[in-house]
């Protein structure tokens, strides 16, 4: 498309999406937001002290529920067959809108709100991917619209989805499985991060499974030819997983772990286990490499005189841009950042700043990214979301610019109140942005049929075996996360 003809396409796009610079029809909601921040701020501050990882998180649940249900919200708790999972609806009328929440931790990153690594529990698990925020934010979102719909001046139903396991667990992929989205019009997200971002971004898809091989045992001096090892089946793989990443297409990541691998060295491992990730921004190439690496690991039992077992995880699939979302989502970011660290902030933000690999000016914070086209090198279970609903996310900087997620800089960060004003930011933008669409159906017709143009002639099909059922305890067996 020439430069004109884009620029004209985009200027009918923000007609058509008609959001107000001064937002003079959105006070009452937006004051809404803001007069729930002590609420919203006591409740983050608890799921980051409970911290519970993926499947587990029964105490964030049952406290953003709650929270939900004395707003007048209708909760199905157990969904999808997830103790944890829940769906909270105001509203009885079209259009049908869906604000996603989550509230899983991470393994091994407990962390003090403090700027030097200090572990609250040796081992514990942190809050690094900021979900404690995450929750809180869009259920604070979703209470205004509820507020708004109860006023009349929003026609329309407001729909929380409580989202446990994101981090390795995919609740997501088998709620979309599960239909609980099919009567939504479009569904939002955000996520916590260190700057400002919003716009048309994709993301990449991920398989993932643990190889086990049995073996037999034997005296690794004494009778070495009597023993099938495990570990030597395990080793092969890895080495024929090594070699097939030279002729995989550009783009592929394949990581991986072994989580076990023997007990003395003086015994022939009976039993091995790898831990694999496959990736790919085309959710059709990342299906094909995990059925080549399946090959890696049938080769490593052959040579070895081994049994395979493999236990699938699933897997998410990548996400589908929609730019007449992104564009309304981008719009009240810019509108509404008014991010600013103040001297007590800012002096945590100079001490912790010492400790990351790549900071960033603090000043970044009042920047807004535009994310258009890019691919985000992360993986999420918001991906299969967006294959059977249009979907829109955000991210707002509730860490000090330049942290890395899956870090205890974030963990730290996200427990003061500079994660509190990016959650308050991120609580407004989704209202406004939630505002916009209800009084805006040729945005949500423009966006249903983007969605529809994008996926095709394809249909969703997840990244995971049929008839896989949620891994409950997948956090009790081993720790790994997106």
């Amino acid at each position: 498309m020439k430069p004109a003809a884009t620029r004209l396409a985009l200027g009918t796009l923000l007609l058509l999406i008609g959001v107000s610079k001064s937002h003079a029809d959105k006070p009452a909601l937006l004051a809404d937001v803001v007069r729930r921040e002590a609420d919203a701020w006591t409740d983050a501050l608890q799921i980051w002290n409970w911290a519970e990882p993926g499947y587990q998180e029964t105490k964030s649940s049952e406290l953003l529920s709650r929270r939900l249900e004395e707003a007048g919200f209708q909760v199905e708790r157990g969904v999808a067959g997830i103790p944890t999972a829940f769906v909270a609806t105001f509203g009885d009328r079209k259009p049908v809108l869906g604000i996603l929440g989550e509230f899983d931790a991470l393994p091994g990153l407990s962390q003090d709100a403090i700027p030097q690594r200090k572990p609250l529990r040796d081992g514990g698990y942190g809050h690094a991917c900021g979900h404690h925020l995450f929750g809180v934010a869009s259920a604070t979102a979703a209470i205004a619209i509820a507020d708004q719909i109860r006023s009349g001046e929003i026609q329309g139903t407001i729909r929380f989805y409580g989202c446990p396991a994101e981090e390795g667990g995919g609740a997501k992929v088998f709620m979309a499985r599960d239909g609980l989205f099919q009567e939504c019009s479009a569904v939002l997200h955000w996520h916590p991060g260190h700057r400002n971002a919003a716009g048309d971004a994709s993301s990449m898809a991920r398989i993932s499974a643990k190889f086990r091989f049995h073996g037999k045992a034997a005296h690794a001096a004494a009778a070495p030819h009597e023993g099938r090892s495990a570990l030597d089946a395990v080793e092969i793989m890895n080495h024929a997983a090594q070699l097939l990443r030279e002729h995989t297409p550009d783009g592929t990541r394949i990581h991986h772990v072994i989580t076990s691998g023997g007990d003395a060295p003086n015994i022939v491992p009976e039993f091995a286990e790898v831990y694999f990730y496959v990736r790919h921004a085309n959710s059709s190439i990342a299906r094909d490499v995990f059925r080549r690496l399946e090959l890696c690991a049938q080769a490593g039992a052959l040579a070895t005189e081994t049994r395979l077992e493999v236990e699938h995880h699933g897997g998410t699939m990548d996400l589908l841009p929609n730019s007449a979302l992104a564009q309304v989502t981008l719009a009240n970011l810019r509108e509404l950042n008014d991010l600013s660290y103040d001297p007590a902030e800012t002096e945590f933000a100079l001490r912790l700043r010492e400790s990351l690999s790549e900071p960033q000016p603090l000043d970044a914070l009042r920047n807004v990214i535009d994310q258009t086209g890019t691919v985000i090198r992360g993986s999420t279970d918001v991906g299969d979301v967006s294959w059977v609903v249009p979907t829109t996310g955000f991210s707002t900087a509730c860490w000090v610019p330049g942290t890395p997620s899956h870090s205890w800089q974030a963990v730290a960060a996200g427990g003061t109140t500079i994660g509190k004003k990016g959650m308050m930011l991120a609580a407004k933008v989704l209202a406004a942005s939630a505002w916009d669409l209800y009084h805006k159906p040729a945005v949500l017709a423009a966006a249903q049929g983007e969605l529809d143009r994008r996926v095709g002639e394809r249909s969703y099909e997840p990244l995971m075996p049929k008839g896989l059922k949620p891994q409950l305890d997948y956090r009790k067996k081993a720790k790994g996360g997106e």
